[in-house]
């Protein structure tokens, strides 16, 4: 059956020209940009190194895509391919581990969710030296990229699998492969997939970002060549070639999930109760960390690694301590949480009004729901050479670029928190003949405060995340992610890998006080 005719079943009220203009509304914002592009080239507003016309964009698209473009993607998807065979596989061995054995959780999963908070752009400077800058570099920054969201979501599919269905495998004794493949691994699936599919967006952006820092092929290299040709054609092209790619991605896993989760998802998992330890337990979850890092003072005192590579923990300690003693690194940090504040005021804001647009009016949805899925679809660091080429590597262009950051998670939050929402409170509010504005501040706010908050949460990361990306591709005099280029093209490995602690330690703390703040502000939900 046509959406047409769907449409029609849906509204049989309405004349055909109504029916058809409704499902013409999805087009109306691409045609409107589309209209104020090709006047824009025409009247000659900006210059065609700043906005190309839509005719440079085909014509490179004919030129390039003839066979360059397709051989630079090819390298970029077996690249992605690789990282995330490998991630994925060691996420899930990794997290069917920590998700079935109680004492290995305890002993290594806090060091794991430490290692974690430390964003896959901060290892790089490490892994540059530690890789170098070919492919292995490549495959390490996408399996750092991968395996954390699947071992987060794999392990706790493995650990909350319903206590019953373990009895029944305890009576009727299965051996552990059967035990694996019969029961973890189907109550484990919808976690799993899940984690896989952060997993694709995660190393998607990954590897646009090394191919964009340090690569000599793929797609994120060829932007990087347009821009600095001031080509923005080719720019443009690549902005949408990833895009493309990033919706396959999107629509061919949600094919496969729907094809796997056939059975109700709401009964494969039961949270499990987590008791505080006591005695000396409470301190198992230090002694990897001890362990690793005498292994590490080890590997620096008899020199196993170059001390210009691996730099030992106590001079990292040292150069934390002398940063903050003399300001240097209290100066970054406060410049980067500055640009983190300001980016993501400006884009969750942004992000908060659309949504609630989005989510009251079915209008406003069928208007402009589609262009931004597909803005969403392009991986944010794809946008880095075009923001560059717009306005320039100062200030204005950092807070652009962490607004788009923590656009979408609010945005998408509060869509989907209002559109989830009980059409009985649409009922009682025509009864009560409430105004919008009482049934936003009674009803409809408070029935998605908590989806709006837990976007808040994500936005903050992201808005953190955003910070490190900018200071990284937009060189400056300031930023945490600034000085730690610095002390990586000096080879001071005791300052870049204080700054990647300091990232960490910040990326945690603006974690909890999203989590603090989505506690307080619904804490009737606890009462």
């Amino acid at each position: 059956m046509s959406r047409v005719q769907t449409s029609a079943r849906l509204l049989p009220d309405l004349p055909r020209v109504q029916i058809h203009g409704y499902q013409l509304l999805p087009w109306l914002l691409p045609l409107a940009l589309a209209t104020l592009w090709i006047t824009a080239s025409r009247l000659h507003w900006m210059s065609e190194q700043i906005l190309p016309a839509p005719s440079l964009v085909w014509a490179s698209a004919l030129e390039f895509g003839s066979g360059e473009l397709w051989s630079h993607l090819w390298i970029s998807l077996q690249r992605l391919i690789g990282g995330l065979l490998a991630g994925i596989a060691t996420g899930l061995l990794l997290g069917t581990w920590l998700g079935s054995s109680k004492r290995a959780e305890k002993l290594v999963f806090p060091t794991f969710v430490a290692l974690a908070q430390i964003p896959t752009l901060a290892w790089i400077p490490l892994f540059m030296l530690l890789f170098g800058i070919g492919e292995l570099l490549k495959l390490v920054v996408l399996v750092k990229a991968v395996v954390v969201p699947v071992t987060l979501h794999t392990l706790t599919g493995v650990r909350d699998a319903q206590p019953k269905l373990r009895e029944a495998a305890a009576v009727l004794r299965l051996p552990r492969r059967l035990l694996f493949t019969r029961l973890l691994l189907p109550a484990a699936l919808p976690a799993f997939l899940s984690g896989v599919r952060l997993a694709l967006a995660a190393g998607w952006t990954s590897l646009l970002a090394v191919e964009l820092l340090a690569s000599s092929e793929g797609v994120g290299y060829l932007m990087v060549w347009g821009r600095q040709l001031f080509m923005l054609d080719l720019v443009f092209l690549c902005i949408v070639v990833i895009g493309l790619v990033g919706t396959l991605m999107d629509r061919g896993f949600t094919s496969i999930e729907r094809r796997l989760l056939f059975w109700p998802q709401s009964a494969t998992g039961e949270q499990r109760q987590v008791l505080r330890p006591s005695g000396w337990r409470r301190i198992e979850g230090l002694l990897l960390p001890l362990a690793l890092l005498a292994l590490w003072q080890a590997c620096n005192s008899f020199a196993w690694i170059d001390g210009n590579i691996l730099a030992s923990p106590v001079e990292v300690v040292r150069s934390l301590a002398a940063g903050l003693a003399d300001g240097s690194l209290l100066e970054a940090l406060q410049r980067s949480l500055q640009r983190t504040l300001s980016g993501l005021l400006l884009g969750g804001c942004a992000g908060f009004l659309l949504g609630l647009l989005v989510g009251l009016s079915k209008t406003s949805e069928r208007v402009l729901g589609m262009s931004l899925s597909a803005f969403r679809q392009v991986a944010i660091f794809a946008w880095v050479p075009l923001l560059t080429a717009w306005f320039g590597l100062g200030e204005v262009a950092k807070v652009v670029f962490v607004s788009l950051a923590a656009f979408f998670p609010l945005y998408i939050a509060t869509q989907r928190g209002i559109a989830n929402l009980s059409p009985q409170l649409g009922e009682a509010a025509l009864a009560l003949r409430l105004s919008l504005f009482q049934r936003l501040r009674v009803m409809i706010l408070p029935g998605a405060a908590p989806t709006i908050f837990a976007g808040l949460r994500l936005s903050l990361i992201y808005a953190w995340l955003g910070t490190i990306g900018a200071e990284y591709f937009m060189p400056s005099d300031g930023g945490i992610a600034s000085l730690m280029i610095g002390a990586q093209q000096l080879f001071r490995m005791d300052q870049v890998m204080a700054a990647m602690l300091l990232i960490g330690l910040i990326g945690a703390l603006l974690g909890h006080l999203g989590q603090r703040l989505e506690t307080r502000a619904t804490h009737w939900r606890h009462a």
